[in-house]
């Protein structure tokens, strides 16, 4: 798939690229038009940023961080995905009303916390 693309930097663009990609897929040629799957392709990435990275970056503040090396980086990450983890499965269980991380995070006692953590009840 051919696509252009531009390079951002503070609100200008810095280099405007065209470039082909390539992505594999399970789906027969004749089964979708192009325009069907550069549809699928930008509706799997919107749903992404729109999803995790989103509820990462804005709600838990991850672009905020300051931690810089690569190992303490990658333990807030983790803890950022069991803090979602929980909530999402304590949505699906109905055992919270919140619709929210930040408002779910406030119905949470430390002790509740940490029986999420160790027991996942």
């Amino acid at each position: 798939m051919w696509r252009e693309r531009q390079q951002l930097r503070r609100g200008q663009v810095v280099q405007p690229c065209e470039e082909y990609v390539y992505y594999a897929s399970s789906l027969a040629k004749a089964e979708h038009s192009a325009q069907e799957l550069a549809g699928f392709i930008r509706g799997h990435w919107g749903a992404i940023e729109n999803g995790s990275h989103y509820r990462r970056d804005v709600t838990l503040g991850e672009d905020a961080s300051q931690i810089s090396g690569r190992s303490g980086a990658q333990v807030m990450a983790s803890l950022r995905n069991l803090v979602l983890g929980l909530f999402e499965l304590q949505k699906e269980r109905a055992q919270t009303s919140a619709d929210f991380v930040p408002q779910w995070q406030r119905q949470l006692s430390a002790t509740r916390a940490f029986q999420l953590i160790t027991k996942g009840v």
